[in-house]
């Protein structure tokens, strides 16, 4: 048993340094137990060819194929001038399709000698376009000779595994090198505590290791799977809920309404019924701020469903029980437009101590980085003696200089972009932690709220207010169709002249400073050699050209806050005709009165952020129009996104749609620290049963055993999940 490595052991010891390093820094494996947990991303059989008909382009892909021709030509070029330079054309068919295989120069010479006619192989490499026809330059290739004792070894069985690989590193590369570090699957610890391993009829971890790398059939890799995935959904819902238990743990005051304050005055000068979405969630937040342990609720509402009217409702109930609430947000544009709509909301209700205040009246201070000293200094004082009930800010809330009367609730707007450092520093404000709210409008399917958001209770807004009018989206083939174009600005035009307002989003700012910071280009950057579309250019354009006349101003995140706040309120007043902004304008920008929306490069946006930005139209009594210009081929997969983006309101469906098309990672925010992500073989949208299952029996063994002394092993996984990047992703709640 000495000759298998530990599962800690490093790669470069077991594998050298060279591949050792290649793993490290392109896939992320360090030590045996990582590349033991690098699972296939499919399967091949020998007798079953690879679909050839479906690569995707400019992705790295593994095929199985036989060759069907090959031939060598021979031709002029600058570095064999007299006819000497040489291309071997192979052409390999897996009976669905054909692809070309195309070897220059002194690399000819083995592969012509080998891909013969007949001959089988597995070839990887990128997939490119020439001359209209797909194919693999320079592939790399393994011969699959059946009879070879060797290679059946290697493959083990009818089975072959097909890797997540790199252009350094072929999947049958790493086939090899797992077969290596095999034997040491036998030395895994099995999270999963034996009476529930056995209740659900899962296979043992070494088993399903040995299982998930070498089938013999397609059954054992259904058992590896179910095992796998259990180990996955387990072990982070383990995390979640010893969260939730500390949380649970913690003391907080009770903060009760009471029945002739401040929530009820304003409930009483509405001008308009709540919807039953608002009242139900709004039931659910008053009996959480009653209770003596602190709040910890999501509210997810579709774009324009009254998040704020529902938050500021809980943030009047904590100031009539004596309490201060805080409304943290994103950009200073928003917490700018939070602190008007809701001292417009409140009227006299947010004169508190001023002539003129309401009796149950309290102060509503806003507090950014880029206020004067006097105005700060003001603010600061108006927090410290409670005279300010509800202050709204950004990051600005979290410095050590302010301090809090008593700090109450903590209301987080658009939760995914705030790190947990901010959040617990200005949970930290409070004498005890104070009730937590988190609003998001990006909408979450039920499982990713359960795995990303677990340590949270969930509210779910799903009606618009009365009065909202309907969007209609179109795609915009610039390139195809030009006239299209031509058409959306008349369209525009039109709006104005009825007396509307009119957005135009671009992705980029386009000064100097922009370009200096260019980032890697996306294969289809490159595909079109053009820069994304910027705001300063475009206005200038648009103003020249196509919206001559009409009164054109821009915005972005790079302009002074007051510059921003001045163009803001200019365009609230109906005194700018079109705004070009970038994405700064994508939450909480609300302007009833502008009705169409032109997303330039619209192709250079995620589905969710389209929705958002959509979600500024349409905010009136007239209907809006949304317009999503691309220059992508109407067969490509950002043309697709487009589309599906126009055929549907419905966030709820985006959002899934959005996670189909984006690896799982993305989904548990790994994209932006780089790393990982720790799902490797749940699939966060198919899994939602596996995921509820496994959230229940974790509540349930959490609550039993919070220190999980009796489950050394499942304690040992958890460990490894929460090393410091896992622990921020779990801190998002």
């Amino acid at each position: 048993m000495d000759s298998v490595p530990a599962l800690d052991e490093p790669l470069k010891k077991v594998l050298g340094p060279a591949t050792a390093k290649v793993m490290a820094e392109h896939l992320g494996l360090h030590t045996v137990g990582d590349l033991l947990h690098h699972y296939p991303r499919r399967y091949e059989e020998r007798g079953q060819l690879t679909h050839l008909a479906d690569l995707p382009m400019d992705e790295h892909v593994t095929v199985v194929a036989q060759v069907a021709d090959a031939r060598l030509h021979t031709f002029a070029s600058s570095r064999a001038p007299r006819g000497k330079g040489q291309r071997l054309e192979v052409t390999i068919t897996d009976g669905s399709g054909r692809l070309q295989l195309v070897f220059f120069g002194a690399g000819v010479h083995k592969p012509h000698k080998e891909l013969l006619p007949g001959t089988r192989a597995m070839f990887a490499g990128k997939v490119s376009v020439f001359n209209r026809r797909l194919q693999l330059a320079h592939p790399a290739y393994e011969l699959l000779r059946g009879d070879a004792e060797e290679t059946v070894e290697t493959w083990a069985g009818a089975l072959i595994p097909i890797y997540p690989a790199t252009a350094k590193l072929e999947s049958w590369k790493i086939g090899k090198a797992l077969q290596t570090v095999l034997p040491s699957a036998q030395e895994a610890a099995d999270p999963l505590p034996e009476s529930l391993r056995e209740g659900r009829g899962l296979v043992p971890l070494p088993e399903a290791l040995l299982k998930i790398h070498r089938p013999h059939t397609k059954a054992d890799i259904e058992e590896a799977r179910a095992r796998l995935k259990w180990d996955e959904a387990f072990v982070l819902q383990v995390a979640l809920a010893r969260r939730r238990y500390a949380d649970a743990q913690l003391p907080a005051v009770p903060r009760r309404p009471r029945p002739d304050g401040i929530l009820a005055a304003f409930d009483d000068r509405l001008p308009f019924t709540l919807t039953e979405g608002q009242r139900k969630v709004s039931e659910e937040i008053f009996a959480d701020l009653a209770t003596d342990h602190p709040m910890h609720r999501l509210l997810q509402g579709e774009v324009g469903s009254g998040k704020t009217m529902v938050a500021l409702r809980a943030m009047l109930a904590v100031v009539d029980a004596g309490g201060q609430a805080a409304m943290l947000a994103p950009t200073e544009v928003l917490a700018q437009q939070h602190h008007r709509s809701v001292t417009e909301m409140m009227g006299d209700l947010a004169q508190g101590g001023m002539l003129g205040g309401a009796e149950n009246a309290t102060k509503v201070v806003l507090l950014t980085g880029s206020m004067g000293a006097a105005a700060r200094r003001h603010a600061l004082l108006d927090l410290a003696t409670g005279e300010a009930g509800i202050v709204i800010g950004t990051h600005a809330l979290i410095e050590d200089k302010v301090q809090f009367h008593d700090l109450g609730l903590v209301v987080v707007d658009e939760q995914h972009r705030f790190g947990v450092e901010q959040r617990d520093a200005l949970r930290g404000k409070g004498k005890q932690p104070p009730h937590l709210l988190v609003m998001t409008a990006t909408p979450i399917p039920r499982t990713v709220a359960m795995t990303v958001f677990g340590d949270l209770e969930t509210s779910v807004l799903d009606q618009l207010p009365a009065g909202r009018s309907p969007i209609a989206s179109h795609v915009v083939p610039a390139a195809d169709k030009p006239h299209f174009l031509a058409r959306a600005w008349e369209r525009v035009r039109e709006e104005v002249e009825k007396g509307h307002q009119a957005y135009v989003v671009c992705p980029r700012i386009g000064d100097e400073e922009d370009g200096a910071k260019a980032k890697k280009k996306s294969p289809e950057d490159e595909a079109e050699k053009r820069p994304p579309l910027a705001v300063l250019d475009t206005a200038e354009q648009l103003a020249r050209g196509p919206l001559a006349g009409l009164r054109v101003e821009v915005l972005h995140g790079r302009m002074q806050p007051d510059d921003k706040d001045a163009v803001m309120r200019r365009f609230a007043a109906g005194e700018v005709d079109v705004l070009v902004a970038t994405t700064v304008i994508e939450v909480g920008v609300n302007v009833p009165n502008a009705t169409v929306m032109v997303i330039m490069d619209a192709d250079r946006f995620g589905v969710s952020q389209l929705h958002q930005l959509r979600g500024r139209v349409g905010r009136g009594s007239a209907p809006g129009l949304c317009l999503l210009v691309s220059e992508m081929p109407e067969a490509s997969a950002a043309r697709q996104r487009l589309n599906a983006v126009a055929s549907t309101l419905d966030g709820f469906e985006l959002s899934r749609i959005d996670l189909e098309q984006r690896r799982e990672g993305d989904v548990l925010g790994q994209a932006q620290s780089g790393t990982r992500s720790s799902l490797r073989m749940l699939a966060v949208i198919d899994d939602e049963e596996v995921i509820a299952e496994a959230r229940e029996e974790a509540t349930r063994i959490v609550a039993a055993d919070p220190e999980l002394e009796r489950l050394p092993a499942l304690r040992t996984a958890l460990d490894a999940l929460l090393d410091e990047e896992r622990e921020q992703y779990l801190e998002k709640g």
